[in-house]
């Protein structure tokens, strides 16, 4: 949690930036205002909490996707979709997740582990026998976040963790979490998000 806060600090500079950036497109573009932040829903060690995020999608965008129940990496997938600060800023260098540092000091995850799913694909992998984000807390960043351009699944490389997580345990794990870290600075310092 010390981390968290102090990556917070150091980033209220990066972040004062953003907002400003995002008032500027609020401005200018009436169909990219609304919030600042917005929550969905997701699952933690089997506990539901709120995932905080800088909105990235227009008004239209997420008032369908709140209409569907869905989640909005389904909507982020259409760049019609985004705002402009969205587009530019936000999704290629991760910002919209820097509201996560709050979820991970109020303990709702950790900085590493397995990404939080939306509780409707949570209950689809129980159902089918894989119960695992029952038992282990979600992560702000993990091997599915920092393993771009391998055709390896997501829940592939969450399960990946969640056994090294099982086997590492102590400084094992603190080791293995740190070499997480280091990788998903590389990917956030080389703007590989989302581009269009």
């Amino acid at each position: 949690m010390m981390v968290a806060a102090a990556l917070l600090t150091l980033l209220s500079p990066v972040l004062a930036v953003v907002f400003a950036a995002m008032t500027v497109n609020m401005v200018v573009r009436s169909r990219d205002r609304g919030s600042f932040l917005y929550r969905e829903l997701r699952i933690s060690r089997g506990r539901t909490f709120e995932l905080l995020k800088l909105r990235t999608l227009t008004k239209a965008a997420l008032a369908e996707m709140r209409r569907a129940g869905s989640h909005a990496r389904l909507y982020e997938a259409d760049p019609a979709n985004l705002t402009w600060a969205g587009r530019r800023i936000l999704k290629p260098w991760y910002l919209d997740e820097v509201p996560q540092f709050v979820n991970v000091l109020r303990g709702d995850i950790s900085l590493v582990g397995p990404r939080p799913w939306p509780p409707a694909m949570v209950e689809r992998q129980v159902a089918e026998g894989r119960s695992y984000r029952q038992q282990i807390v979600a992560g702000l960043t993990g091997p599915a976040q920092v393993t771009k351009g391998t055709d390896r699944r997501f829940e592939d490389l969450d399960l990946e963790y969640v056994e090294y997580s099982r086997e590492l345990g102590g400084w094992g794990l603190v080791r293995y979490d740190l070499r997480i870290l280091l990788r998903t600075v590389r990917v956030i310092s080389r703007g590989e998000g989302l581009n269009y």
